[in-house]
């Protein structure tokens, strides 16, 4: 039995590092991408080497996942591999709803409070069983005070050390940092100087240094051979901050190897450390076999290290959510504006506000001069770009990385599983700040992106606690057909989520298409890109609506009010997703010369209003019908049916006319639909007035509901293809202009 727990455990702990990964690669990609300081393959091989290097040094924080948080001198083997099965169970199915969600989350977080929830439940159940044990003994709550302390106070230090930082460095260099070469090398000796010695530390240089080496002997000898180099380099034309930001990269992948790979294989090999343990000195009795052998230092084998290592690897090199979680971070990043993914909120709103008052009060006491100098340094931000589409300029991710790494280094050499994941992302939204990316028109959708990815974090406190809780209660009441539950759904859970394609393929071209359209700064590329995704999300709502059109006059015949629900939902999720679309395009249109937004303007918002109205009518027909057949009144007539069923077929084909027409940007048959639609919509009049006639005559009271909802139903059909005749209009002068 232990022994299939043991297996699923290792079989878990790769998903968990796939999925993990996926999650945690945001945290040393996120610069080195954003700033396109050289190919992907290039990136991805440097960070591959940091993650090999992290790897081989982590054993010592598996002591984190052995003893950091329970005490397993007061608990059974049984007991110690209920707390591990249901932490592993509870990891791998959070982090893959995160992921899932594009949402960046701490996997030491979700280490250290399921471990929390599971161990604490254990020992409350232990504490109520006999009197004599007390739960402090149970549990390390100095250490685990110490590790939660120290995850979120680091959001804290992140954030502000990279403003001041961030700062600093933009007074320096501004935005045109070449040929600043006293500046430049100084700049590079000390950014070498802090990655190559914490590299060193986390390497063999603790160990070196307890010799009685001086430390600012070597600090000093470092920082004159890095300057030495830095100087060399900068003679010979090569560019220090692209040097800078690899080499970051590289201690960042080594930091976050290091620090965070006991988040995935810690537990796994702790529940096999146990299992050797027990075999070998248990007497068969699991019961009553204490795990003293987890208070000592774990010695993993290297293989281990260098399998998990590989798999990390695999992860980032192929895995789209990884790519997905780093376009997040790099998006409320970038310099120029980005998708406004998150939306705006109320707290968001008033945080903007309060800083804007504050920045006009300081403008107000700010001498002059000083105010000229700080603004000058923060002028011609499009040097940024560098002409490759970057989202931020190599200074930016220089700090990040560096400044990244040193605090994620001494969490390590403190043994503190520092959260790589709230160090990083702070890092970079700090940066940006002090950068002023974080305009007034995108200012409060990055507030509000930044709150909700927080909000995630404490979420997943919360949710993993909770989660692990439950489920280590099952497993201990339940025993050995519990885990085989847990464990099937837990595999179910997985393979659905991994196999369901979030996007269609019409999704992700229209995310390459506004992607393109941000990078590019060639106001013909952009207008020809634009012309694309309005066509595709215009085409896209219009197909949507024919589709729930459908759906929703089914489920009215038939009675079914569960596709009517779903409807709902779907309509709900379109009406976001219409949104965030608009906001995209808008950006976009923002990026065309002057005279040509005015030109399209007009029947940009008149497309974008036939969109909206679409939604608007799904929604009008479905409220009345659903609250008529939820109530289970009378259903609806095989007569009107019966009406209703070729004037839907003809509705449909109207709008997939029109969905070719706009899809392709082929109007040749733009006057004969219309006037098709025309002729459409003087039928479902003549079908109202017969109705309501029909309604008029009609004694049975019992009618008058589904005859009054069966009237709104032909009104809304009516005023769908009324829409979409202004859509056709709407998009054939937009793509004309």
């Amino acid at each position: 039995m232990f022994l299939t727990i043991v297996v699923f455990m290792i079989i878990l702990a790769l998903f968990d590092l796939y999925v993990g990964v996926s999650n945690d690669a945001v945290n040393f990609l996120s610069s080195a991408i954003g700033a396109k300081v050289a190919k992907w393959r290039t990136i991805m091989i440097i960070a591959a080497l940091g993650i090999i290097s992290g790897a081989m040094m982590s054993d010592g924080m598996m002591d984190i996942a052995r003893h950091g948080i329970l005490d397993p001198d007061y608990f059974t083997f049984n007991e110690v591999m209920t707390v591990f099965v249901a932490v592993m169970i509870t990891d791998v199915i959070v982090l893959d709803l995160f992921n899932t969600l594009k949402m960046p989350t701490s996997t030491t977080v979700s280490l250290v409070f399921e471990l929390l929830g599971a161990a604490f439940i254990i020992s409350m159940l232990k504490a109520s069983e006999d009197a004599s044990l007390n739960i402090a003994e149970l549990l390390n709550f100095d250490k685990a005070f110490s590790v939660i302390l120290a995850i979120f106070t680091s959001v804290g230090i992140a954030f502000f050390s990279a403003v001041v930082v961030q700062w600093v460095a933009r007074m320096i260099f501004s935005f045109h940092y070449q040929g600043k070469a006293i500046a430049t090398v100084l700049f590079g000796a000390l950014a070498f100087t802090l990655i190559t010695f914490f590299i060193f530390i986390k390497g063999i240089g603790a160990e070196f240094l307890q010799d009685g080496q001086s430390l600012d002997v070597i600090i000093t000898l470092i920082f004159a051979g890095a300057a030495a180099v830095t100087a060399v380099l900068y003679v010979c034309h090569v560019n220090i901050f692209k040097m800078i930001v690899l080499l970051g990269t590289f201690a960042l992948a080594m930091a976050f190897a290091g620090n965070d790979l006991v988040n995935f294989i810690g537990v796994p090999l702790a529940g096999v450390s146990s299992y050797i343990d027990f075999t070998a000195n248990g007497s068969g009795n699991p019961d009553t076999f204490i795990m003293h052998s987890l208070s000592e230092s774990a010695e993993t084998p290297r293989i281990f290290l260098i399998t998990a290592g590989a798999v990390m690897i695999v992860a980032i090199w192929f895995s789209r959510k990884a790519k997905d979680v780093v376009n997040t971070s790099v998006s409320l990043s970038s310099q120029d504006e980005s998708d406004n993914m998150f939306g705006s909120s109320m707290p968001a709103r008033g945080i903007v506000r309060s800083t804007q008052k504050l920045s006009e009060f300081m403008d107000k006491i700010m001498p002059q001069k000083v105010k000229s100098f700080i603004n000058s340094r923060f002028n011609d931000k499009e040097t940024t770009y560098d002409g490759n589409g970057a989202a931020f300029d190599m200074v930016r991710a220089s700090v990040n990385l560096v400044l990244a790494a040193f605090l994620i280094i001494m969490g390590t050499t403190l043994t503190l599983p520092l959260s790589t994941t709230y160090v990083t992302f702070m890092v970079a939204m700090g940066s940006s700040l002090a950068d002023k990316a974080w305009g007034r028109e995108s200012a409060v959708f990055r507030v509000t992106g930044v709150l909700s990815v927080i909000g995630g974090w404490f979420i997943t406190a919360g949710l993993t606690f909770i989660i692990c809780s439950i489920i280590c209660f099952i497993i201990y009441k339940c025993g050995f057909v519990a885990i085989i539950i847990l464990m099937a759904a837990c595999v179910t859970i997985l393979v659905k989520n991994n196999l369901k394609k979030r996007n269609s393929a019409s999704d992700s071209e229209k995310d390459m298409i506004y992607s393109a359209m941000m990078k590019s700064h060639d106001p013909e590329i952009i207008h020809e890109l634009l012309n694309k995704h309005v066509a595709k999300t215009q085409s896209g709502v219009a197909e949507f609506t024919r589709k729930q059109m459908s759906v929703i006059l089914k489920a009215l015949c038939n009675n079914d009010s569960s596709k009517l629900r779903k409807s709902v939902k779907a309509i709900d999720r379109k009406k976001k997703e219409l949104k965030k679309e608009q906001n995209k395009e808008i950006l976009c249109m923002r990026r065309l010369p002057a005279e040509s937004i005015i030109e399209r303007n007009t029947w940009f918002y008149l497309g974008m209003n036939s969109a909206e109205q679409y939604i608007y009518c799904l929604k009008r027909m479905i409220e009345p019908i659903k609250e008529h057949i939820d109530n289970n009144f009378t259903p609806m007539p095989q007569q009107y049916a019966d009406e209703c069923r070729p004037m839907v077929k003809y509705a449909e084909e109207l709008m997939d006319k029109g969905i070719e027409m706009i899809k392709s940007t082929d109007f040749a048959a733009y006057d004969t639909t219309r006037e098709e639609a025309e002729r459409y919509k003087k039928q479902l009049s003549a079908m109202r007035n017969t109705h309501t006639k029909r309604m008029q005559y009609d004694k049975d009271r019992e009618n008058l509901r589904i005859s009054l909802v069966y009237l709104n139903t032909l009104q809304e059909m009516q005023m769908i293809i009324s829409t979409m005749r202004h859509q056709l209009r709407a998009n054939k002068k937009f793509q004309e202009d």
